[in-house]
């Protein structure tokens, strides 16, 4: 019944969980290495239609740009490493001008102080992981923007334990990321955790954030359910 609901009433967040687990399930080469790579894309790109289509306001189209780009990033990264990069720097971009639009009223010092952990801690953190690897300094630099948008989506009027968390566990997935460059390089703990934390996190700030602009029927009713 639940199966049901969702897909007659979310048939894009259906489709992108199904895409998600395909990708987890078949990522160890068991399809072709293009179909791998359009299948990986496909997961948070069914999120931006999500986000395009549930709502039609600035946010939701904002947020709708963030996801896309990170579609690209992820199909990127399974190319050139550099340019994936590059592709969720631009993504981090855009959802700290979504979460800067969206900043809440009334922050308490504890939020305010988990904000500037997660700015200050995700570059310090990630340069530790990759310091003796080339490139540190562009790691360290993209992690600066993803420490951002962690710390403003923190911030962020959105739902915080799922907008917030949700950008929390990104942050998680990628500092796994930088681990398995190095210190974890032997382990399979990576391997099998970055993928759902990205994943997770990505689809909790996609629902937040559309969730709270419905409940709030900001500007016009969406365009498709």
């Amino acid at each position: 019944m639940a199966t049901r609901t969702l897909a007659s009433r979310r048939p894009w967040l259906l489709a992108s969980i199904a895409a998600a687990l395909s990708f987890y399930l078949l990522m160890d080469g068991l399809i072709p290495g293009v179909a791998l790579i359009v299948l990986k894309g496909a997961a948070v790109a069914l999120l931006a239609a999500y986000a395009w289509l549930r709502h039609d306001s600035r946010d939701a189209h904002l947020l709708a740009l963030v996801m896309g780009l990170s579609a690209l990033g992820d199909m990127a990264m399974e190319l050139d490493t550099t340019a994936g990069g590059a592709v969720f720097f631009a993504s981090h971009l855009a959802a700290i001008s979504l979460y800067l639009r969206n900043r809440r009223m009334t922050i308490t010092g504890s939020q305010k102080a988990a904000a500037v952990a997660l700015l200050l801690l995700t570059p310090a953190i990630s340069w530790l992981l990759v310091a003796n690897m080339e490139g540190a300094f562009g790691v360290a630099l993209y992690a600066l923007a993803l420490g951002g948008m962690a710390g403003l989506a923190w911030t962020s009027r959105f739902p915080r334990y799922q907008v917030g968390l949700g950008a929390v566990l990104f942050v998680i997935s990628d500092l796994l990321i930088f681990a398995r460059m190095d210190i974890w390089a032997d382990s399979p703990i990576p391997h099998w955790l970055v993928w759902p934390t990205y994943y997770i996190g990505q689809f909790m700030i996609a629902t937040g954030v559309i969730q709270t602009l419905r409940g709030e029927h900001v500007d016009a009713e969406p365009i498709a359910s």
